[in-house]
């Protein structure tokens, strides 16, 4: 009897501590995955959540592989009025692979969670239309991959996409038109629109990517408000303006929206770790940077033109920031499950950041006695915050997501043929976005000054 105890005690112990180790894991594998298993994962994760996920192609690389996006809602394939949508992409350069397993975990995590009822994850996905790219370059890190299995390593090997392409140095450069207008008092937002075609020429002479191409087009598509691509080599959460005023390597290049970027930036590095640890040794050791509070200004750290972070910026409504997530780009897989332990929290404060600020839906006032007496909302309302020279616009269906600080702004929506309107917006601390909505009366003066001329020329 005393030995039959003695093996069930053991068996409750072993029990348990499987139990703990699969809880600290969440039940995730932690490892390198190729395109194949990368592709499989995804696969699996679609077929065993139909409820709540949708695995699509955003296009595909110069090597022919798909760039597959999964996106996580409680209604998938589907833009839901009011509800933000939020990207993460993860491998642009190939060689930087830790955004990428990490990528890979976040939809595990979320999916498994969601059908267990937690909470948090619940509350996420039932309120936000989550897209995950886990890897954007797929032909730079098979050559990455291969690289690493010979038992070479080097810094730069997979890092551009097949074609030699420096992915985060081919976007349009925004930034040099967005310069140009601040003295002239040009459009501030949506510059592909608003500025002709000459002048994009003049600062864009590029061969452009397939992955670049699929990108613009996909950043486009959907109405993205809040967003972060993952890097590595360094450990820093990075915000606009990556490129400098000047010309100048380093220089601090500050945007419009510069104190929400910096609590975006935050909302990470803060919940990380080793990246918020003032005490932490820089991954350069010969000339360590000094990141207060684990972030930093991109054209401060060093200018990038080209880049997509600020693309996103300037040209949707995107708030966008580079993650950069370790000094080892390309880690042994035996640094995956800290990596995954160390990012967790941070990736889901991140996109718990989309709901902050103010939001609402832009109609026409009197709309809804027409038809089926529902309001009709206005798509492309201007929408500007008093003091900050950035402007987004509103969806098909005129809602609109507007990321601020906590504090009173004067809001105002526009739109041709509508008479504006202003309205004091408060932002609180801690608290979840505030609605402001806005009903638009018709313009008529217009109408009217044509009316009068016609009948003088009659």
């Amino acid at each position: 009897m005393e030995k039959y105890l003695l093996v069930l005690a053991i068996l409750a112990v072993f029990l348990a501590v499987g139990r703990s180790a699969t809880e600290e894991d969440d039940g995730l594998d932690f490892k390198h995955h190729r395109y194949t298993e990368l592709e499989q994962i995804l696969r699996k994760t679609a077929e065993a959540h139909p409820d709540i996920t949708r695995l699509y192609s955003v296009g595909k690389s110069y090597e022919k592989r798909n760039l597959w996006a999964l996106e996580i809602s409680d209604n998938p394939g589907k833009h839901e009025l009011g509800e933000p949508e939020f990207k993460y992409i993860g491998n642009m350069h190939g060689n930087e692979v830790v955004g990428r397993e990490l990528l890979l975990d976040l939809v595990q995590y979320l999916t498994a969670e969601y059908k267990k009822g937690n909470q948090r994850v619940r509350s996420l996905v039932d309120n936000t239309r989550i897209h995950i790219m886990p890897t954007m370059n797929p032909d730079g890190y098979e050559k990455a991959a291969d690289m690493m299995e010979s038992g070479k390593k080097d810094w730069l090997t997979g890092r551009a996409n097949a074609q030699g392409i420096d992915l985060n140095r081919n976007f349009p450069d925004l930034d040099r038109i967005v310069y140009r207008m601040e003295s002239l008092g040009g459009p501030n937002n949506h510059l592909e629109d608003g500025v002709s075609q000459q002048l994009l020429k003049s600062v864009n002479k590029k061969r452009v990517a397939p992955e670049t191409e699929a990108l613009v087009a996909w950043i486009e598509q959907y109405p993205f408000a809040l967003s972060a691509n993952m890097h590595g080599g360094d450990l820093v959460a990075n915000y606009p303006y990556d490129e400098s005023r000047s010309g100048r390597s380093q220089e601090y290049a500050k945007c419009p929206d510069d104190a929400v970027f910096k609590r975006l930036a935050r909302s990470y590095s803060l919940n990380q770790p080793e990246m918020s640890d003032p005490n932490r040794k820089g991954c350069d050791m010969d000339n360590g940077d000094s990141f207060v509070d684990g972030i930093t200004n991109g054209a401060d750290w060093y200018s990038v033109d080209g880049g997509m972070q600020d693309f996103n910026y300037l040209n949707s409504n995107s708030f966008e920031i580079t993650l950069e997530l370790g000094c080892d780009k390309f880690p042994p897989a035996s640094q995956l499950k800290k990596a995954w332990k160390d990012n967790k929290e941070s990736m889901l404060a991140f996109m718990e950041q989309v709901h902050t600020g103010v939001k609402g839906v832009v109609t026409e006032a009197g709309s809804e006695k027409r038809g089926n007496g529902q309001k009709e909302g206005i798509a492309d309302a201007t929408i500007k915050v008093d003091s900050i020279n950035h402007d987004i616009t509103s969806a098909h269906g005129g809602d609109y997501w507007r990321l601020l600080v906590p504090g009173e702004h004067l809001v105002t929506a526009s739109a041709p043929g509508y008479k504006s309107q202003t309205k004091k917006c408060v932002v609180k601390e801690d608290s979840p976005a505030t609605i402001c909505d806005f009903q638009l009366e018709k313009d008529n003066s217009i109408d009217d000054l044509l009316r009068e001329i016609d009948s003088y020329v009659e």
